[in-house]
């Protein structure tokens, strides 16, 4: 059974969160720091299929990195958006979380125990 993977920057509140959450629920996860480790073209790709927005739905819009790019993230081929979120690790929203599965983006508790459920009910059944 694979762990949980978490996608994370220490100083991001909703990581520290998500962090705490994990660890108070007793739930194994294999910690990544996003900036030092960040995940690779077929990470990305595997964390884009588990989406329902695609990029949308992992690329932090908000963020100063984003706006001081100025681009059209729309006029992006898959490939170039992939190649941008790993050259630019910090326009990846945080912190994400998968089991390979499933996907959770942000601190969302009621995810986060979806997420755990099936975890456990996988050991349950095996």
């Amino acid at each position: 059974m694979e762990n949980i993977r978490f996608y994370t920057y220490p100083s991001c509140t909703s990581c520290r969160k998500t962090k705490k959450w994990l660890k108070g629920e007793g739930v194994p996860f294999n910690e990544r720091h996003l900036f030092r480790e960040t995940p690779t073209y077929e990470e990305l790709i595997n964390l884009l299929r588990l989406t329902t927005d695609g990029i949308d739905e992992i690329l932090a819009k908000r963020s100063q990195e984003f706006k001081k790019l100025n681009i059209n993230i729309e006029e992006l081929s898959l490939s170039e958006a992939v190649d941008l979120l790993i050259e630019h690790p910090r326009l990846l929203r945080r912190p994400i979380l998968t089991d390979g599965q499933k996907l959770v983006i942000g601190y969302n508790e009621s995810a986060l125990k979806n997420l755990v459920k099936k975890k456990s009910k996988k050991i349950l059944s095996a």
